[in-house]
């Protein structure tokens, strides 16, 4: 029984969508959760997947379908082996540039994508710090090398390569053990009303009662804040404000 190209038009399409669907779910609720597709500008991508996946893949199949075509099923094969070749080349590439570490460091934290660890010295990295999680990025915080010689290289290398100690898990440590620069170093609420207008950061606030502070959130794309509260120096949520102009 042969379908019309109405019919695979549908089937195709809907099959399609059921698809990107399950990836809108993934990528948005594991790998980027909350505003950290914003932070690390990862729409542009997205959405490319999307048109090729949802749009052009059953587009061609309706334009080269006719029935009785003797050629059809390898041209449906070649059309279909395209699109999920698209689908798995867009995913890796998302999974590749996903935040796999939100690090504290100093006075803030750093957004570190899986393509940006520097694992040249990743045996001397703690047991639960040595492979990143499929899942949400997970918070740590940094210590520094206790050798001087280490310490001077690496702070060469983050002025002139631009290699910060976050991205180097080795010096990774649990976030407890920085609370208390966490609460020397965290900022009034107030003052995000500096470099953001008045009713978003009472909007932002609103849903997050025990946030009292703040600190940034270095990104590659959206520099982003981190509300905390002080007294345990946990962090509350992540927020699309900017922590400087």
């Amino acid at each position: 029984m042969s379908i019309t190209r109405y019919q695979f038009l549908k089937w195709h399409l809907l099959i399609s969508i059921c698809i990107s669907v399950v990836v809108v779910l993934w990528v948005f609720n594991i790998w980027y959760p909350g505003p950290l597709a914003k932070a690390t500008d990862v729409l542009y991508i997205f959405l490319m997947l999307l048109t090729i996946d949802v749009i052009l893949g059953p587009l061609l199949g309706f334009i080269i379908y006719k029935e009785n075509k003797k050629s059809l099923k390898f041209d449906l094969t070649i059309i279909i082996i395209i699109q999920i070749s698209a689908l798995f080349y867009g995913v890796h590439s998302l999974e590749q540039g996903r935040p796999v570490w939100l690090v504290y460091n100093v006075d803030r934290f750093e957004l570190v994508r899986k393509n940006e660890l520097v694992d040249t010295n990743i045996q001397q990295a703690q047991p639960q710090f040595q492979k990143p999680s499929w899942f949400k990025p997970q918070y740590v915080a940094t210590k520094f090398a206790k050798d001087t010689q280490q310490r001077n290289d690496e702070m060469f290398a983050e002025v002139f390569s631009g290699i910060s100690i976050a991205q180097r898990p080795e010096r990774y440590v649990e976030l407890t053990q920085a609370k208390h620069q966490i609460q020397q170093r965290a900022l009034r609420l107030k003052e995000l009303e500096q470099y953001n207008s008045k009713t978003d950061v009472e909007k932002a606030l609103a849903k997050y009662p025990k946030a009292d502070a703040w600190l940034p959130l270095k990104a590659n794309a959206v520099d982003m804040v981190v509300l905390i509260n002080k007294e345990a120096a946990e962090v509350i949520k992540i927020v699309d404000l900017r922590p400087w102009y």
